[in-house]
């Protein structure tokens, strides 16, 4: 009796051993291909979805002997700056904001003839009064280096030598309304008013005046 039970108990653990092998799943060996390489020439790549076109059309050759500047864009497109760029230089600062905008240049008041020793010349802003400035030559010497130009004449005295004697009032500015504006007159050396004129300049611009003694 004892001998059938101990058989049926071994065969019924053999019975358990084999079906819990059979429980575990088998493995399979797992097969890794190969990475492809990387096309250097560029060609066309082709497939169910995507079609990537090449980039790369000619391989470039490199010569780390021999570097080259690199550039951006081809030299024929390259523009100095400023090009097309036009200034007019008769033009000074702030003379479109302060007036009309135009350019007033140099002007030729005239020619006159004393025979004094002297002539007296003044000068006064005949329109707006608005800060105007001259500077006065006589032969290409400054005899008044900054005149304020104001509503009262206001001068020197010029001795006068024999032949031509030259008179320019040089505009400093235009004051806060261009242009310059003046009345100048001048006096013999007797006191008789022998000539008297106006002028409009732009700062910079020069009116010249004659005085010829014979």
């Amino acid at each position: 009796m004892i001998k059938n039970i101990l058989f049926f108990a071994l065969c019924f653990c053999a019975f358990t051993v084999v079906h819990a092998q059979s429980d575990i799943p088998t493995q399979k060996p797992l097969k890794i291909e190969a990475i492809k390489k990387a096309d250097p020439k560029g060609t066309t790549k082709t497939g169910p979805v995507l079609n990537i076109p090449s980039v790369i059309k000619e391989q470039p050759e490199l010569d780390y002997k021999k570097p080259k500047p690199v550039k951006m864009i081809p030299d024929e497109e390259l523009v100095q700056a400023g090009t097309g760029l036009k200034i007019d230089p008769r033009i000074g600062p702030g003379e479109r904001l302060g007036g009309s905008g135009e350019y007033f240049a140099d002007q030729y008041l005239g020619d006159v003839k004393s025979n004094g020793k002297f002539i007296g010349v003044v000068c006064r802003d005949h329109e707006y009064v608005d800060g105007d400035r001259v500077k006065i030559w006589v032969n290409d010497m400054v005899v008044e280096p900054n005149m304020l130009l104001t509503g009262a004449f206001k001068g020197v005295n010029v001795d006068l030598q024999k032949g031509f004697n030259k008179l320019d009032f040089e505009a400093l500015n235009h004051g806060s309304s261009a242009p310059n504006t003046a009345q100048v007159d001048v006096y013999d050396d007797t006191g008789q008013l022998i000539y008297s004129n106006k002028w409009l300049l732009s700062s910079g611009s020069k009116a010249t005046l004659i005085v010829t003694k014979e």
